[in-house]
């Protein structure tokens, strides 16, 4: 580790901080239906869309006829998406010839893009056409992440509103995320990633002749665009199968600083609207607070791990210098792999700009365990949110049996019935990875698809089971996920990370949102406080973590060990 890659990690995380509170203002103002600077412009499109849909925007939903919009909205978005892979060799607008993809690929890109999951059992270049890569995963790069935003404001407003039956309208909700949230600062990106190098073409491949004096063909197309929305809508589905570590994708350190600030902006930002929206700013900042300081941490152990080496490549010959260097890009090296590492899985995000499975047994550790946590580090746009506000809920539970008083969060009760709904909520989590994850571990079909013997090869399959369930997209990359076994159970872990865990959580938004809003009393345990914030550490810790230690001791703390010791399998 070096004083200059901490500057490094350290200004990533500063352009971060300095965009929380205006992007965060700009999107309570949004979502709250008060005017913008954007709004001379797309207000009349807005009100456009709304008559040409029938949508009445002042009609608003409760709880369950929100949810119930949000699971019809991406059914269909999943069978548009489906069909456009199936059907991909007929349809016109196709010039690469591209073949039509298998159904169980289908299913599992269909359920992963539309979860916003983004885990892709495939190679983008070779794989999916042009069409299919606009028409329909950058579409749903879009709508997925304007549903988790739609999402995480409708919770907002339970907290914000006092005996309300309704928390909001989704399609309102969605419409206003898409247009004046992720369409302009997505355009914004782009256009700056074509300044950094970026191919924006419809050209299907160019031709270029080696310094041998072959013939290579390069994939191209619309990269830029479908990259400034990956990261801004925290998808992680790279257009190339190496992703961010692809020249194309991200050629340099500007690029890679613009995809971390990308990645980061707005799920950060909506915790500050949070506290905007419900009158507590504080609150906002004491969450970014609690979830800065564990993600500061996941940082500074992949920086260390990867940074001391391994002892085993030292043996052979290699120079430890520069740590371990394997699975790495030169052009960016230790500190902003660690950085990059750690963002990517502590958002609901994926995508890589150096391989995990490449990573030493505590280096690789900690972005599974950062997932595992619930992805709330800030998380995905919209679903880092709510899913954070679920362990705000568990905490000032908890604190109230310490002080013996009904629990109280921003002046509503937290009782029995939420506590039901928050509980199944977080045990979604453990139950869909550990469950899948052991009876991959015993089926020879599906343990042939790891890449590594041993620790390793554990490590890869809980790995997979966790990015999925928790609808991020990373992967160890050793693993071979392309069979029916792992298409098909990866997509329903997908299916029940992303709504077996938002329908109690709306379930208990809906309860929250009926209670009557109370001014705080001299028994109220405050939750804007430094003490609330390392309650909510501690609660992280041992609810979203704890229960995934003795899978971790078996994989990656195992493979640490052995490293040390020399063995390899």
């Amino acid at each position: 580790m070096t004083f200059i890659g901490w500057l490094q990690i350290g200004f990533g995380l500063l352009l971060v901080f300095l965009a929380i509170k205006p992007l965060g203002v700009y999107m309570a103002a949004v979502f709250d239906g008060r005017r913008t600077w954007l709004s001379p412009a797309l207000l009349p499109l807005e009100n456009m869309f709304y008559k040409l849909s029938g949508i009445k925007a002042e009609r608003e939903h409760g709880w369950l006829g929100y949810t119930l919009a949000m699971l019809a909205f991406s059914l269909a978005g999943f069978l548009v998406l489906y069909a456009l892979q199936r059907l991909q060799a007929y349809l016109p607008v196709n010039p690469q010839g591209f073949a039509g993809v298998p159904s169980d690929l289908a299913f599992n890109t269909a359920v992963s893009f539309v979860t916003n999951t983004n885990w892709q059992n495939y190679a983008g270049e070779a794989t999916m056409s042009n069409l299919t890569q606009m028409a329909g995963l950058a579409v749903q790069n879009f709508l997925s992440a304007a549903t988790g935003i739609a999402l995480a404001i409708a919770v907002t407003r339970a907290f914000s509103r006092s005996q309300a039956q309704t928390i909001g309208n989704f399609w309102v909700d969605l419409t206003r995320a898409t247009l004046y949230v992720l369409l302009p600062i997505a355009i914004v990106i782009a256009i700056a990633f074509v300044l950094l190098g970026l191919p924006q073409t419809l050209a299907g491949t160019a031709t270029a002749t080696t310094l041998e004096g072959a013939k290579q063909v390069i994939a191209l197309g619309p990269v830029a665009s479908q990259e400034a929305i990956k990261q801004l809508g925290t998808n992680g589905g790279g257009f190339f199968n190496a992703n961010a570590a692809h020249p194309f994708e991200n050629p340099n350190a500007l690029s890679n600083y613009l995809n971390i600030f990308a990645m980061m902006s707005l799920s950060s930002a909506l915790v500050y609207a949070f506290g905007q929206m419900t009158g507590n700013r504080r609150q906002g900042w004491v969450l970014i607070a609690s979830i800065a300081i564990l993600l500061c941490a996941g940082i500074a152990v992949i920086y260390w791990a990867e940074a001391n080496g391994n002892p085993i490549l030292t043996a052979l010959g290699v120079d430890p210098a520069q740590g371990n260097m394997e699975g790495k890009e030169i052009r960016f090296g230790q500190a902003m792999t660690a950085l990059y590492a750690a963002v990517t899985t502590g958002q609901s995000n994926g995508g890589v700009n150096g391989m995990i499975g490449s990573f030493t047994g505590l280096g690789g550790l900690v972005p599974m365990f950062l997932i595992q946590l619930g992805e709330i580090l800030p998380g995905g746009v919209g679903s880092g949110l709510y899913g954070l506000i679920v362990f705000a809920v568990l905490s000032v539970f908890v604190a109230g049996l310490m002080v013996g008083r009904t629990p109280e969060f921003l002046g509503k009760k937290i009782e029995r019935r939420e506590m039901k709904f928050a509980m199944l909520a977080v045990l979604i989590l453990p139950l869909v990875i550990l469950g899948f994850s052991a009876v991959a571990a015993m089926l020879p079909f599906a343990v042939s698809s790891i890449g590594t013997a041993g620790p390793h090869g554990l490590s890869e399959i809980l790995y997979a089971y966790t990015s999925a369930a928790g609808n991020n997209g990373s992967a160890m990359a050793g693993l071979n996920g392309n069979t029916v076994w792992y298409n098909t159970t990866l997509g329903i872990a997908m299916l029940l990370g992303r709504f077996g865990y938002i329908v109690p959580v709306m379930a208990m938004a809906g309860s929250i949102a009926a209670k009557q809003k109370i001014p705080a009393s001299k028994g109220t345990f405050p939750t804007d406080t430094p003490l609330f914030a390392g309650l909510l550490i501690g609660i992280i810790l041992i609810l979203g973590g704890l229960q995934f230690f003795p899978a971790l001791a078996l994989g990656p703390v195992v493979e640490h060990f052995a490293m040390l010791a020399g063995q390899t399998f």
